[in-house]
């Protein structure tokens, strides 16, 4: 078993224009002060990071590295989140994510595409560079508006559309592959990949790639009504990242999973601060170790009713209170007989 490494803080949600947050130096230097030992990047931020440069470029890598490192910090992973949304988006949604790309893509959504490759190409090379095991993206979605079929699904349709992901999405994470990095998709609503199942679908159409690994994050289970203890059972092996996010779902005679267009404030299920939401994190830590999960513990903040900075600092200490020091012996070492073939025969009665 292996000790999970912590507590990280994936920054994304800390970002803004004024100190200490405006800056990677600094907003590293803040998420050490509260407690934090590692950081994961947003990639699409340029405060953050130069992607195309850290690709191309080993000694701005590691220039990356020396700022994050001087802050007592690690880098735990980069994020390609917003660049992964866009592989595969429905016309629908075109207007709403063109703000994902850069202004030069709007309004194209096949040269928004390109883009989007590109980047996490760029993203499985700085990977490399940054000396990284893994990195964490979206699936995209050209099938969630079907999510429920009304009108019917036409025959073929959920087919279609899953050959089509797994054509878009091979290309990366052959590049992943050849690069030496696991690409974990977090299970997302609003995903074509939102739970097992769908998961299980894409996994199938890309010949089970080595590479198409998972984002462990319990909160988005919790407001599907999908047991994430046994989902650790299912896809250990595939877990390669881990966000730390809590959430809560209290159905009333009003609304229940689909929220009735509320905000997240009013819905029935919404995300909330470490501690402050359901999920059972003790039994979480404990799966995870006793799969001896060997990556990062990573706080993703998303909370309708906590100021930021306090869920941070509360979050940094809820990590580390349940990161599980694994054990190198046997609780019941001291009542050890010793042993061998002999011995072990007699006990059995066989001598």
């Amino acid at each position: 078993m292996t000790t999970i490494k912590g507590p990280g803080i994936f920054l994304a949600q800390f970002l803004g224009d004024t100190a200490p947050f405006n800056s990677l130096k600094s907003i590293c230097e803040w998420s050490k002060s509260i407690g934090f030992k590692g950081v994961q990047i947003p990639s699409w931020d340029p405060r953050m990071i130069d992607l195309q440069k850290a690709a191309e470029s080993k000694t701005y890598a590691d220039e990356l590295k020396g700022i994050v490192n001087e802050a007592g910090l690690e880098i735990t992973e980069l994020s390609t989140h917003l660049q992964g949304q866009l592989v595969a988006v429905h016309p629908a949604y075109d207007v709403m994510f063109d703000g994902f790309a850069p202004a030069e893509y709007h309004n194209n959504p096949k040269a928004r595409t390109e883009w989007a490759v590109q980047q996490l190409k760029y993203a499985a090379k700085a990977s490399q560079n940054l000396g990284l095991n893994a990195c964490a993206t979206f699936s995209g979605a050209l099938l969630w508006h079907t999510v429920y079929p009304w009108p019917q699904r036409p025959a073929g349709l959920v087919e279609t559309g899953f050959n089509e992901l797994a054509k878009r999405w091979l290309p990366i994470l052959n590049t992943f592959d050849e690069n030496g990095i696991d690409l974990c998709y977090e299970i997302h609503p609003g995903e074509d990949l939102h739970d097992g199942v769908s998961y299980e679908r894409f996994l199938e159409k890309v010949d089970n790639h080595a590479r198409a690994c998972l984002l462990y994050d319990p909160s988005h289970f919790v407001l599907q009504c999908l047991d994430y203890l046994t989902y650790i059972d299912f896809y250990h092996e595939r877990i390669k990242m881990f966000h730390v996010k809590d959430a809560e779902f209290n159905p009333t005679g009003k609304q229940g999973v689909y929220g009735g267009y509320s905000g997240w404030v009013e819905r029935a299920g919404r995300f909330r601060s470490l501690g402050d939401g359901q999920v059972d994190f003790k039994s979480v830590f404990s799966k995870l170790t006793a799969y001896d999960y060997k990556g990062w513990a990573v706080m993703e903040w998303e909370c309708a009713l906590k100021h930021p900075e306090d869920g941070a600092k509360e979050g940094s200490v809820f990590i580390k209170d349940h990161i599980i020091r694994v054990t190198e012996k046997a609780f019941d070492d001291f009542a050890n007989t010793g042993s061998n073939e002999a011995f072990n025969r007699s006990v059995l009665g066989l001598e």
